[in-house]
């Protein structure tokens, strides 16, 4: 490290060490959350729900409330002293470029970069060795930075693009056709799209997936229909057909072209796990829609074709995933082929060039095997280190390919890779503030409640003293298969290089291992994920990496809903709680949005009697007692959030607020013009961040 960033350094630590405080009673008045008198009955079970009137996040009342409870954060938050240095750390370590790998459309060369500081990337395009120029800057689409850039889907000769936007981090929204050589626009804007994929069909129109739009409340939204549509271009949305969904009720419809132009590949589900595939002969415009998995039992999806072969990845009969190839004639599983068969690992794999790329996770690291299109084995690919690659893919006569890699102490690099030889050279690898070689990631695996080995990665500066005096972030999910693998955070390294510890559980209900392993965490098994991350925290606390006193949790979404429940049910085992966008009303989640399509991992209150009480016992909304001091808590959540509303998040500050004893802070940090996250401004983030850390370490003892 250079002696200037050095001095930096023992200058910021000396800073966040006063802002810890063995004092942290700052005298705050909450206010006041009026209690209603709404019930409902569960199976014989009657159960209140005083803060119901919440749910109406457009109401003016919530509205005043909302403003109410960001003033009393806020000024709390500006009352920490120096939260202002940490904002600026972060701001400084932040203004680096970022380059996404490039992608070859037509006659240009596509990319993604942000200079710095940009609220949104900038999609640029470069021809030759010509200058890039700006293709599309969404910095441009709004005043305040919150319009984002989401799904950008160019016809194969890349003459034209559909793109999608969303406004203020809603999941609703448009898709703008422009003409990519001229970069007009085309006047086919599609509104009101959410969830949805765009995938053309020639140069004649696109498929894209939709909800009816409900008018008013989110929570009238008819989440069981999703329809598939396909737009001709130069014609009205209205009169868009529906391919798929007007007579089935599925929750997700999603759909994609072979790359060939010959079939229109359909995914439709009932929940967030397990999905129908079918399949239709685009070159004859009579031929049926065929079923090539007709339950919702397993995952599948179509990877490629080859004329009439497809290659299919599944978790049918294989927990693992499995590759295998069937004639689309005759796609049903009792005629696929083995292609690669299922291992101990999981495989998520990618093609380009006329290879398959079977990434595997070996204990949630990557591991990347190259294989040609009969299944033949052609190397493992050497990669830069131990960490997480995404990449390896791009179209059939791309002569080259690029990845990323990236782990916890290394900001994503991206490697251009030759498939022929299997050669790879760096491509773009960023300028940071930042020393990874003074930082170490640790494995280990504890033991959790019943006896389950659990892998957690734990990053921490080199020499760090095992005093049980680190600030630590504990951060899980365990839910929907999602797997957490290691990937740099530029927030985390103001946190990692100040002597803070960051560590990562996988835990079950994730996806590190397959089927099983999320099976093992959802419904009546919920609580093994819980007792995954209490154990993570017990496991640090035992090896001295922390104690309670200097530990925080903290989880997003899913990941709200695990800070929820283990910081009602171990109070005194963390200092601080940083519940995030999370999922708090385990009896009404299902109500709103899209809610009910997470049935498959939590259940419904209205399953059974048994399934009723078993989400009450650990709903964070419904185990907030009187008489119990919480930890240090700050809610945050975003005031457009339309996936987890931010109703949840409104009842969990109003029960704690109204119960907590002793002097340790609830508060909720809503966020204006905000939505789940997806496409939150840079400046925001930021923020965001400073007031995490601020809070955190301000409620820690001083070391």
């Amino acid at each position: 490290m250079k002696t200037t960033n050095y001095l930096f350094v023992i200058v910021v630590v000396i800073i966040l060490a006063a802002c810890t405080n063995n004092d942290t009673s700052m005298k705050l008045t909450y206010p006041k959350t009026k209690k209603g008198t709404v019930k409902d009955t569960y199976f014989g079970v009657e159960v209140k729900d005083p803060y119901r009137w919440l749910e109406n996040d457009h109401a003016a009342e919530t509205e005043s409330w909302v403003k109410a409870q960001n003033e009393v954060t806020f000024n709390y938050l500006n009352k920490i002293p120096n939260r202002e240095s940490i904002r600026k750390r972060l701001e400084k370590v932040w203004n680096y470029e970022k380059v996404t790998a490039p992608r070859k459309r037509g006659d240009y060369t596509y990319f993604y970069k942000n200079d710095g500081l940009q609220n949104q990337y900038v999609l640029y395009r470069q021809k030759g060795n010509s200058e890039p120029e700006v293709f599309l800057n969404p910095n441009k689409f709004s005043k305040d930075g919150t319009t984002s850039l989401g799904s950008v889907s160019f016809t194969k000769d890349g003459s034209i693009v559909a793109y999608a936007i969303s406004e203020a981090g809603s999941d609703w929204r448009k898709i703008i056709v422009m003409d990519a050589l001229s970069k007009k626009i085309m006047g086919d804007t599609i509104v009101d799209v959410k969830f949805s994929g765009i995938s053309w069909y020639k140069k004649e129109g696109f498929y894209y997936s939709s909800y009816d739009k409900p008018k008013g409340s989110e929570l009238s939204a008819k989440t069981d229909q999703h329809k598939l549509y396909y737009h001709k271009l130069n014609t009205k949305q209205k009169d868009d057909k529906i391919i798929f969904g007007k007579k089935q009720k599925r929750r997700y419809v999603g759909a994609s072209v072979t790359e060939d132009n010959k079939y229109l590949i359909i995914s439709a589900s009932k929940s967030t796990s397990g999905n129908e595939l079918y399949i239709k002969d685009l070159e004859n415009e009579n031929s049926p829609l065929n079923t090539i998995v007709g339950d919702f039992e397993s995952d599948s999806y179509v990877i490629d074709n080859k004329g009439s072969k497809l290659y299919i990845v599944t978790n049918y009969n294989a927990p693992n995933k499995r590759i295998v190839t069937v004639d689309a004639s005759n796609p049903t599983p009792e005629n696929w082929k083995d292609l690669i068969k299922e291992t101990k690992e999981v495989i998520s794999p990618s093609t380009g060039s006329g290879y398959i790329f079977a990434h595997y996770m070996v204990d949630a690291i990557s591991k990347v095997l190259q294989y040609d299109y009969d299944g033949n084995l052609i190397r493992k690919i050497a990669l830069p280190g131990i960490g997480s690659v995404g990449g390896f893919s791009g179209k059939l006569e791309d002569k080259d390919l690029y990845y990323s890699f990236t782990n916890y102490t290394t900001p994503a690099t991206i490697y251009k890779y030759e498939p022929k030889s299997g050669k790879s050279t760096l491509y773009k690898k960023p300028k940071i503030d930042f020393n990874s070689d003074d930082f170490d990631t640790k494995q280990v695996f504890y033991t959790s409640k019943d006896g389950t080995k659990i892998p957690m990665l734990i990053t921490y500066k080199k020499g760090i003293k095992l005093d049980g005096k680190n600030p630590t972030i504990l951060y899980g999910y365990g839910g929907f298969n999602i797997s957490l693998t290691p990937s740099f955070s530029i927030a985390n390294t103001v946190w990692l290089e100040n002597g803070g510890v960051y560590a990562v559980a996988n835990l079950r209900g994730g996806g590190e291992y397959g089927k099983a392993w999320h099976d093992a965490g959802i419904k009546q098994k919920k609580q093994n994920v819980f007792d995954d991350f209490i154990a993570a925290a017990e496991y640090l606390i035992k090896e001295n990496y922390t104690s309670s006193d200097y530990l925080a949790i903290r989880g997003g979404s899913n990941g709200g809903l695990l800070v929820g429940a283990v910081m009602t049910q171990r109070p005194k085992l963390m200092k601080v709680a940083l519940p995030a966008v999370g999922v708090l009303d385990m009896l009404r989640y299902h109500t709103f949005t899209a809610g009910a399509g997470w049935a498959y991992d939590y259940g419904t209150a209205n399953d059974s009697k048994e399934m009723f009480a078993y989400l009450k016992a650990y709903s964070p909304v419904h185990n907030v007692k009187k008489g119990i001091e919480y930890p240090a808590t700050l809610i945050t959540t975003g005031d457009h959030d339309d996936r987890v509303v931010p109703a949840h998040s409104f009842k969990f500050a109003a029960e704690l607020q109204a119960k907590q004893i002793g002097n340790n802070p609830i508060l909720i940090r809503i966020e204006t013009n905000a939505g789940h996250g997806a496409g939150t401004p840079t400046s925001k983030t930021i923020a965001l961040y400073a007031d995490i850390f601020a809070f955190a370490l301000y409620n820690m003892p001083t070391k």
